[in-house]
């Protein structure tokens, strides 16, 4: 921590000319309340979100969903990942504990549909491959 510390004095002193014990503590207070804001509990639940789309095959189920913008059955889903059944209903559990899709059951077939945090998700990382 005190070499963390030395470094952000350094940075203080070149962005303020000069830096006074005031200016430092004001800022570790400062970050530290960034810190508290966001909370591990936080952390911890947009990890999971970022884990269920670390799978190729978890994000083509959530990309095939947000794009179809409607419930698709599993068979659907089915035909679109060359997964087998076990491992359909693996990913899609992972998806919809994640929060990035929602099921109902059907009579015999089971839909599934994107959430809106997918939908918002896939958006912000579409438009980030273009960006540079």
């Amino acid at each position: 921590m005190a070499q963390a510390t030395d470094r952000l004095q350094r940075y203080l002193e070149d962005e303020l000319g000069e830096c006074r014990n005031e200016d430092l503590e004001e800022r570790l207070n400062e970050l530290s309340t960034l810190e508290a804001a966001i909370g591990p509990e936080q952390v911890n639940a947009e990890l999971d979100v970022l884990s269920a789309l670390a799978n190729e095959t978890r994000y083509t189920l959530v990309r095939v969903l947000v794009a179809a913008e409607t419930e698709l059955c599993v068979c659907e889903l089915n035909a679109v990942v060359d997964v087998t059944e076990s491992g359909l209903s693996h990913a899609l559990s992972a998806l919809v504990e994640a929060g990035l899709v929602s099921s109902r059951n059907d009579g015999r077939w089971k839909k599934y549909r994107a959430t809106k945090r997918a939908v918002a998700l896939v958006t912000v990382l579409g438009g980030s491959v273009n960006d540079e």
